[in-house]
């Protein structure tokens, strides 16, 4: 779903999230969608189908779901970092072994499929579930290790003022 990220930012950022309902909805709204659950929307949005009208209608979805978060006061990056933040808080208070054994399990099944792919080509092409199973993989281990190393989501607002600013005159 990378390219609703690069279409509509905001909307692929949150229906990834705690909002997405929210964002959900909005796009359900847009795009005449009855059923405005996460699902119904990214079955629609993954399809491959969307019409250039479709396309134009996220684009106003976006602008309305923008103006829906200023006007309610909604932070989408301080609700994504409050997320993150409780689930590390639950790691610290319970010492569970399940995430840590959950990041392992998805390392090694990624890096397996990965060498797979790799060691036998041939395979690769004819198989769509294996290609599906990689990108369900990659997303995941990405997810895995921002919740043990962080996200660059600050680096990446960083990069965006330092390319946004003019350099000083020496």
């Amino acid at each position: 779903m990378d390219w609703l990220k690069q279409l509509a930012p905001l909307l692929g950022t949150a229906l990834g999230g705690p909002i997405g309902g929210a964002a959900a909805s909005f796009i359900a709204s847009k795009l005449g969608i009855e059923n405005n659950t996460i699902e119904a929307v990214t079955n629609v949005l993954n399809s491959g189908k969307l019409s250039p009208e479709q396309i134009s209608a996220v684009k106003l979805a976006e602008i309305d779901f923008q103006k829906f978060l200023e006007t309610n006061k909604i932070d989408v990056e301080k609700i994504a970092a409050a997320d993150r933040a409780s689930a590390r808080d639950m790691q610290i208070q319970t010492r569970s072994t399940m995430p840590a054994t959950l990041t392992v399990l998805v390392t090694v099944g990624y890096f397996a499929v990965l060498g797979w792919m790799l060691y036998d080509p041939a395979t690769t092409k004819e198989s769509g579930p294996l290609l599906l199973l990689l990108g369900a993989l990659s997303s995941t281990w990405g997810a895995a290790c921002a919740f043990w190393f962080g996200t660059t989501a600050g680096s990446q607002q960083k990069n965006q003022l330092l390319a946004n600013t003019t350099p000083a005159s020496k």
